[in-house]
């Protein structure tokens, strides 16, 4: 990944609401949810909640697509794990105990390494 390309996608998060949206739709796994449901959960009015998601869409983070006539929106994994990945690279000088591991798959809102998983 490329610098631009992360300030990119950490700068479409750097916004309470937008880091709100997207912490939901990571929660919310692949299906993803409704726009009206994220406003709903979110207590976040849908004219505002649709220039959020259109931040979040457009820099990549998230996916969109249309069901009859509601628009589901979804996290976008694989950059949010690039992004990751990215920052991480050659963490703490190659000491693993420092760093996370996030070739796991953490199932709770933290980034756990596999061992702390497993036990």
């Amino acid at each position: 990944m490329e610098n631009k390309l992360a300030v990119q996608l950490l700068s479409s998060i750097a916004q309470e609401a937008r880091l709100d949206i997207f912490r939901l739709l990571v929660q919310a796994g692949s299906e993803g949810l409704a726009a009206g449901a994220i406003g709903e959960t979110l207590k976040i009015p849908l004219s505002t909640l649709s220039f959020h998601l259109k931040g979040l869409s457009v820099a990549g983070l998230i996916n969109a697509r249309q069901v009859s006539r509601f628009i589901y929106y979804s996290a976008n994994y694989e950059a949010m794990n690039g992004l990751l990945v990215y920052l991480t690279e050659n963490c703490c000088a190659g000491q693993q105990a420092c760093c996370p591991d996030l070739s796991c798959n953490a199932t709770d809102n933290e980034i756990k390494s596999c061992k702390e998983i497993k036990s």
